[in-house]
């Protein structure tokens, strides 16, 4: 299993676009999860991109070495958990109009923001997501 750093080095080699670290993939998670529980507002192209934060903490995970992962895990499981509370399961449905969705594993792809707010609200309720607007309530 690889260090940190070294596992930043090999996901930039795999396209991303940058040698992240853990701290920050985890505080752009946090971040997003935050974003979502206040009305996340920016539009749908901004919040994809946002998602993939996420992507890079599953990919990661899987060349990490044990003490990394035991470090992080609580922290991540907490923002997780966060964010199932924020978000709607619908498997998908509206956010994959808009985005071709990745494979089922990458569950945070199957939800969108409980309240539909701004940009990213207006574009998730034509592709027929349900949740609250906080304009209204």
């Amino acid at each position: 299993m690889a260090t940190e750093t070294e596992v930043g080095e090999l996901l930039h080699q795999r396209g991303w676009r940058t040698a992240f670290t853990v701290a920050e993939s985890v505080n752009a998670w946090a971040a997003l999860v935050s974003a979502i529980e206040g009305g996340y507002d920016d539009d749908i192209y901004e919040y994809t991109n946002d998602l993939y934060c996420r992507n890079w903490l599953h990919e990661a995970w899987l060349l990490l070495d044990e003490h990394v992962v035991q470090l992080w895990t609580p922290r991540i499981k907490a923002l997780d958990v966060q964010y199932k509370a924020a978000t709607v399961d619908d498997d998908g449905q509206a956010l994959g109009q808009f985005h071709r969705l990745p494979v089922p594993d990458l569950w945070w792809w199957r939800r969108h923001p409980r309240i539909l707010t701004g940009d990213l609200g207006r574009a998730l309720r034509s592709a027929g997501a349900i949740g609250t607007d906080p304009d209204t309530a």
